[in-house]
């Protein structure tokens, strides 16, 4: 076996062979170390685990001059983004084998809306095409299933039975829909939107049905209510909360973005929680909706966007730490140091994860520790939305609930705008922007950096043009 000079080597029994601060600073990257049923390596930065817990792992072999075997499990925008990292810093370090469920290469999920509303197409939005893989020796297993991993053997196992080695292995798994579990949701008409057989489907019902109920009034949902009303069925929009996006929207800039809508056209049911999915006598279609209050919707399709949760039922049969997702330390890396894991799926110091940037972060990270650098650690940063709903720009960041914040608000209802900023002891806490998001990363750099706004606290709803000029040229 070749052992890059310098590094410490823990085999079976307890044997140690040459060590010094390399492994510190990352040779710890190319092993997986185990000794008396205790796994040695990164410490678990965030997750509160005892490395005694552990369970053994063989030492695997290495070979300095081979390339090695690295599995991806899921083709999303989280681990084909670590993939291109790594390709970036070692690009002969590994033989990369990605396995995805979906039957389709990379794409973007972000814009399966405009799918749905019929203003792109799939090719518009494939990130990745089959000759990106092959241009770079990537095996894409697409339309496979990981039914089980062999932990101690290094080996996945497929849906068709196949045994694939690994010697690094990632999990890429994101999330999964939530469907609310209330009786008929296991009907095929009701529907989540999540992926392009999602909105296939979708597309598909609307040759034949009129009427369609989407039940979430979050960001996905008004994106998929849109993206139906413009392929001309009657949209009607159920949400539990009396606001609409009442995670990124105060009550007034949801009342503006829901006067919006319904202008053009679509119908909102809130502040109501679904009973039943009531289908036609013969099962074959839909008929209704019933509410816990007694009343009731006509419908011929559901669709769920209330959510999502963390895919780890595989992490989970493979005896990984999971708690809400798969916890990983700062380097991404789970409780077996061989296995690494990115993008919703994971659990950082007690977060989990939904928006882009952060996963792409963690891609970066996660690359760079896999490629055996070990110089990077992945550090949570506040985060700022800025969407675009139906049309409607909107920005919302930071904390914009705290009632002991002085609230300052602009609002030029003719123009559509509406402005809002919470500041606390002279430092802006949070924004949200309806129609004029144009100052949205200035306020947004105010928040993260909290900067003394006392001077600046008259004219701070005007932007920064008229504060600093020059930064707007």
């Amino acid at each position: 076996m070749n052992v890059p000079e310098g590094a410490a080597l823990v085999r079976k029994g307890g044997g140690v062979r040459r060590s010094s601060g390399v492994m510190r600073r990352g040779l710890a990257g190319f092993c997986c170390l185990a000794a008396r049923g205790a796994v040695v390596g990164r410490g678990m930065g965030g997750m509160g685990i005892a490395n005694s817990e552990a369970p053994a792992i063989p030492f695997p072999e290495i070979h300095a001059m081979s390339p090695r075997n690295l599995i991806v499990i899921g083709n999303g925008m989280a681990g084909i983004r670590t993939v291109e990292e790594l390709l970036t810093l070692a690009p002969e370090q590994y033989r990369i084998t990605i396995v995805s469920t979906e039957p389709v290469a990379a794409y973007n999920r972000i814009m399966l809306s405009p799918v749905l509303a019929g203003e792109k197409s799939f090719e518009d939005i494939v990130t990745h095409s089959l000759d990106w893989y092959a241009e770079r020796g990537i095996t894409l297993l697409a339309g496979r299933t990981v039914t089980d991993i062999q932990r101690r053997q290094r080996e996945v196992i497929l849906d068709d039975g196949s045994v694939l080695p690994y010697d690094r292995l990632l999990f890429a798994t994101g999330s999964v829909p939530f469907i609310i579990p209330v009786p008929g949701h296991q009907h095929p008409d009701v529907v989540s939107f999540r992926d392009i057989q999602d909105v296939n489907r979708m597309l598909a019902a609307t040759a034949q049905k009129k009427r369609v109920a989407v039940i979430g009034g979050g960001l996905l949902g008004l994106e998929a209510a849109n993206g139906l009303l413009r392929q001309g069925m009657e949209v009607t929009i159920i949400h539990d909360m009396p606001h609409l996006m009442n995670r990124q929207l105060d009550a007034e800039a949801s009342d503006m973005l829901r006067h919006e809508l319904e202008a053009r056209g679509m119908h909102f049911r809130l502040g109501v929680f679904t009973a039943s999915i009531v289908a036609t006598p013969d099962g074959e279609h839909l008929e209704k909706l019933v509410f816990k209050d007694g009343s009731e919707l006509a419908t011929d399709m559901v669709v769920m966007a209330v959510g999502i949760r963390p895919n780890v039922s595989l992490a989970k049969k493979t005896g990984l730490q999971v708690d809400k997702a798969i916890l990983v330390n700062d380097t991404m890396q789970t409780f077996d140091p061989c296995i690494y894991a990115v993008g919703e799926c994971v659990q950082h110091r007690g977060a989990l994860f939904g928006l882009v940037a952060p996963l792409f972060e963690q891609a970066k990270v996660c690359a760079n520790h896999l490629a055996g650098m070990g110089i990077a650690r992945y550090v949570q940063r506040a985060t700022a939305t800025t969407l675009k709903v139906s049309g409607v720009n909107i920005f919302s960041a930071g904390d914009f609930t705290d009632v002991t914040a002085d609230s300052l608000v602009l609002r030029d209802p003719a123009s559509g705008v509406y402005k809002r900023l919470l500041v606390k002891n002279d430092r802006v806490i949070g924004s949200v922007l309806y129609g004029d998001t144009n100052d949205g990363s200035w306020y947004f750099d105010l928040i993260r950096e909290q900067r003394n706004v006392a001077d600046l606290r008259e004219s701070l709803l005007f932007g920064r043009a008229l504060h600093d000029p020059v930064a707007t040229v």
